[in-house]
């Protein structure tokens, strides 16, 4: 049978990262790879409690509900997001979503016709890119460093582009761990003003803050409520079988991002909300956030020690403030793709950085991520890694 697919799955590309669990999610190989919360600090009892709660408030719980989501859980997180400065909106402009991922989506569905011109951060979050280049839009990197998107290069861009939309994760971000400075937080909105874009805001990490003196405010808390939209999750604070995220932002986005939902899936799991709902009232969430910023800093800073202490030639990496994860730029002459068979056959796996850049890929980078390996898979790991490393350095003629 010669199956005549549409002319867009041209432009559909497996995940990276997917593939890569396909292969490591096995006995006896450590992996970095997945960007993972550690299922063993899961609030498993608050969470059958929730969804008992909802059980027992009778069979209406089990019927359909409207798309925007459950009304109550978005009350709560607008209470959450106002906290944080997002005032601006009413549950109107809320919608819950079937993770933060549908959000990508169903924004790349309503604003994005093929050959528009989105602008990311290089790198960004591979999984904005495979949606972006689903729709077929052209995706164009800018150059960022250790506070964000460098304007002079993002103006530049916007100027020969015309960019219809900008997508950031500006705080703690997948994969670099960078987060943007409030100045160039503060600059993109005023330049999403003056050039007629939108932003779109991903942060699912923004929660998990080691430091909690200091303060990141979201590009959304800058904006008047007409160019940016916000979006997160409970994937990375509560669990991630929920699936359940939200977007917030101008009324008519909002709106129309609904319509095409309708046309998706109707709505996301209304139990999930339900018993979501229960969870924020009934359990102390900013507790249990508490212990997982506590626990993943822990990991992080055994990690960052190990790498520093294996003192490999031509290593440049950022100790993450929040987040998941660490992004590692290696010597020029290793290829972390071409590496990763040998990594996964020693029984670790990571991801390789090529993946994440929208424009020029740079294949001597990678993404580990620390939430998910106990401190021992932590120790062994990066063992494993700088070992085979400093060996391929060593077959390069680089000296170690």
């Amino acid at each position: 049978m010669n199956y005549t697919f549409a002319d867009r799955v041209r432009s559909l590309q497996s995940s990276a990262v997917r593939d890569i669990l396909k292969v490591v999610n096995q006995e006896g190989v450590i992996s970095f790879a997945g960007g993972l919360p550690d299922d063993q600090l899961f609030p498993l009892e608050g969470i059958a409690d929730s969804f008992a709660k909802v059980f027992a408030s009778g069979k209406h719980g089990l019927q359909y509900t409207e798309t925007e989501g459950y009304l109550p859980l978005r009350e709560i997180l607008l209470d959450r997001m106002e906290k944080k400065g997002i005032n601006n909106y009413t549950t109107k402009e809320l919608m819950l979503t079937t993770g933060s991922q549908q959000v990508i989506d169903l924004f790349a569905r309503v604003m994005l016709n093929p050959g528009d011109v989105i602008l990311t951060e290089d790198p960004t979050y591979l999984a904005a890119l495979q949606v972006f280049h689903s729709y077929e839009a052209t995706v164009i990197g800018v150059t960022t460093d250790e506070d964000g998107m460098i304007m002079e290069d993002l103006e530049e861009k916007i100027r020969v582009y015309q960019p219809k939309c900008i997508y950031v994760v500006p705080t703690f971000s997948n994969p670099s761990g960078k987060v943007w400075s409030y100045e160039r937080r503060e600059k993109l909105v005023s330049l999403a003003h003056e050039h007629n874009f939108i932003v779109l805001e991903d942060d699912p990490y923004g929660e998990l803050q080691f430091n909690r003196e200091e303060t990141y405010t979201p590009i959304a808390a800058l904006d008047n409520g007409t160019s940016v939209l916000y979006t997160s999750t409970f994937s990375k604070t509560a669990v991630p079988a929920l699936r359940t995220g939200w977007v917030v932002g101008p009324f008519e986005i909002i709106d129309m991002m609904s319509q095409a939902k309708q046309a998706n899936d109707l709505h996301s799991n209304s139990l999930s909300q339900q018993a979501l709902y229960h969870f924020c009232t009934s359990y102390d969430l900013d507790g249990h956030i508490e212990t997982l910023i506590s626990e993943y800093e822990s990991r992080m800073n055994l990690m960052y020690d190990l790498l520093k202490k294996a003192d490999l030639p031509g290593l440049k990496l950022t100790k993450p403030k929040g987040g998941m994860f660490f992004w590692l730029e290696l010597h020029e002459k290793l290829n972390t793709t071409e590496l990763l068979p040998k990594a996964v056959a020693r029984g670790v796996a990571y991801v390789p950085g090529e993946p994440f850049f929208a424009s020029q890929p740079k294949t001597n980078t990678l993404r580990l991520n620390f939430s998910h390996a106990t401190t021992t898979q932590i120790e062994h790991g990066i063992a494993i890694l700088t070992t085979l490393f400093k060996e391929a350095l060593e077959e390069a003629e680089v000296t170690v």
